[in-house]
């Protein structure tokens, strides 16, 4: 029996190793890559550079160039209103994307454990095969041993 496993053992199918990446995107929604694409941008160093540039244009034009009737005068209360807004609608999309990050994370250690799983069954069944081989091995170098002894 052992024999027969041991040269059929090459044709079994192995199982596809999943990619982590095509099983988590799968069940991705229009919300879930919404949400991951607004976090992508929001923790962008081109986003924080280009709304650092869009607070001083803002505060230069209501104080400089809009001196007689600027739109937002010197505390800002409008722009800090709009900054508040947008915390508050941001921080809620990042910490989405942040959790299918871990569960993506999960998954792919889940994965990752059920292919070490495979490796170790594969490994012990390489183990058995080359017990096997060494048993047959035994068993002809020790009739070998005693056709050399009683030839003598």
């Amino acid at each position: 029996m052992n024999a027969i496993r041991f040269f059929a053992g090459p044709f079994r199918r192995a199982p596809r190793v999943r990619d982590v990446n095509e099983v988590f995107d799968q069940r991705l929604t229009f919300g879930d890559r919404l949400a991951d694409r607004v976090a992508a941008i929001g923790g962008s160093w081109n986003f924080i550079i280009g709304f650092g540039l869009f607070m001083v244009v803002w505060a230069v034009l209501n104080t400089v160039v809009l001196t007689r009737h600027p739109f937002d005068p010197f505390p800002f209360i409008f722009l800090n209103l709009m900054l508040s807004m947008l915390a508050a609608l941001q921080a809620p999309v990042i910490m989405m994307s942040q959790n299918r990050q871990a569960a993506k994370d999960r998954l792919d250690m889940r994965l990752d454990y059920e292919t070490n799983l495979r490796s170790e069954a594969e490994i012990a069944s390489l183990h058995e095969k080359i017990d096997l081989l060494l048993a047959m091995a035994g068993d002809e170098i020790a009739a070998l041993r005693e056709a050399a002894g009683g030839a003598k």
